[in-house]
């Protein structure tokens, strides 16, 4: 098949229901593996502030802290570049094997680092580096697992095996969360200052060893197994993706805002706001915050389920509806309240709306492109996505509410990036019942 010539439509026989559930696994233990790694930095960065960024006010630590947290977000759509040329032209495999090796050797790294009082401004520069380095593992990453699970799985159940990349991605933050809550409540303050942030970074080292012997023991989907034998792997996926699929590229980018924008307000923000800003112990965050994404992650198959029965345009467009309504609630109530138990209970209902907003994203995502430019529109949709509205976001937030003093402000944000995601889902036909496009 020539570059330029159209994808057509043709049954694909998928994998067997063995090798289905293998990828679906290895997908979602890889996702979240890679997530841990790249979000224990947000949940530290209360704790590192200070000690990359001096500064007699501490809401300037934080900030520039989160800007770090945003700046690795830069670096995604190279990463998607890269790592969806080799998937598309490799094989969806060896992409997700090298994403996963980078990123446990990156958030190793951060937990070596010198601070700034022992090497002066070389640690915030290296600190950039090294989080530019995880955004470019990242980058390949959650649309390889995204591609290789939909090629693996039945057609009539993209949606429910698919929902393990989402509760891949969510629970490696629960996950980040729960160890440095682990690792806080071992410590005391001085300690976690001094040598307890470390932990869990170096913790991904060994997590990365166990993901790399569960990918290299996989094959690669019989979708780029045909297509390789077929001949039909292309030069240049990113060329011929945005020449002949820009649109597709478009509604990737706004699905992608929505669910980021939204999604990392729960995941990353939620916990500097409680802290920094109402007080709460830093522990017990981290406590509630790892129950409370956890809990709300056994939504995410139902939402699966639910994507594959009734559509995915339903599915997401009830998670853009639900954030309009809930997200001045929620923040209301965590700004009222003193019991973290309704901490707890808001974290919960929150993600739970994520779950619905991000389930039936990436099995959407991989039916919008033929399989030989799919990993590469994927990445580069959703990463496009990402920078504009998912590591910006805690940043945003924490910027809106230092601007206006009105801790309410971050409402407004999650509201927008709904009608974001609105609009788009509007402009889709319901795709949860075909075949991939090949």
């Amino acid at each position: 098949m020539s570059e330029t010539a159209p994808p057509a439509a043709a049954p694909t026989t998928g994998a067997s229901p063995a090798m289905a559930r293998r990828a679906a696994a290895a997908g979602g233990v890889g996702t979240l593996i890679e997530y841990y790694d790249f979000s224990v930095y947000a949940f530290l960065a209360v704790t590192i502030g200070p000690l990359f960024f001096p500064s007699g006010q501490p809401a300037v630590s934080l900030l520039l802290t989160l800007a770090v947290f945003g700046s690795a977000y830069v670096m995604r759509p190279v990463g998607g570049w890269f790592f969806g040329r080799l998937g598309d032209r490799r094989g969806r495999r060896r992409a997700l094997v090298v994403t996963v090796v980078a990123m446990g050797i990156c958030c190793g790294l951060l937990g070596l680092l010198p601070t700034y009082s022992a090497v002066g401004v070389l640690a915030p520069v290296l600190l950039v580096l090294i989080r530019l380095a995880q955004g470019f593992s990242a980058g390949g990453e959650i649309g390889g697992a995204a591609t290789y699970v939909a090629e693996s799985a039945p057609v009539k159940r993209r949606g429910l095996y698919g929902s393990v990349t989402a509760l891949g991605s969510t629970l490696g933050f629960a996950v980040s969360a729960a160890v440095v809550g682990l690792v806080s409540t071992l410590t005391t303050a001085e300690q976690m200052t001094a040598w307890g942030w470390r932990i869990p970074f170096l913790i991904s080292i060994p997590l990365a060893i166990l993901c790399l012997w569960v990918r290299v023991r996989l094959e690669d989907t019989a979708e780029f197994a045909e297509m390789a034998d077929k001949r039909e792997v292309v030069r240049s996926p990113l060329l011929q993706v945005v020449k002949q699929h820009p649109v597709s590229i478009l509604r990737v980018i706004g699905i992608a805002i929505a669910m980021n924008g939204s999604g990392y307000i729960g995941l990353t923000y939620f916990n500097v706001y409680l802290i920094n800003d109402l007080g709460f112990d830093k522990q017990v965050v981290y406590w509630t915050s790892a129950l409370g994404i956890g809990l709300a992650c056994v939504t995410y198959p139902i939402a699966g389920a639910l994507s594959d029965r009734f559509g995915r345009r339903p599915v997401l467009i009830t998670a853009y509806v639900g954030y309009l309504v809930i997200a001045w609630p929620s923040f209301a109530i965590l700004g009222a309240t003193s019991s973290i138990l309704v901490v707890g209970l808001v974290y919960v209902v929150y993600m739970s709306f994520n779950g619905f907003a991000q389930v039936p994203a990436f099995p959407q995502f991989t039916e919008l492109f033929p399989r030989q430019v799919r990993y590469t529109g994927v990445a580069l949709g959703f990463n496009i996505g990402t920078i504009i509205a998912g590591g910006t976001a805690p940043y945003i937030a924490a910027q809106l509410v230092q601007s206006t003093g009105n801790p309410m402000a971050p409402a407004f944000w999650v509201m927008g990036v709904a009608v974001v995601g609105l609009i788009t889902v509007l402009t889709l036909r319901e795709t949860g019942r075909d075949r991939l496009p090949v």
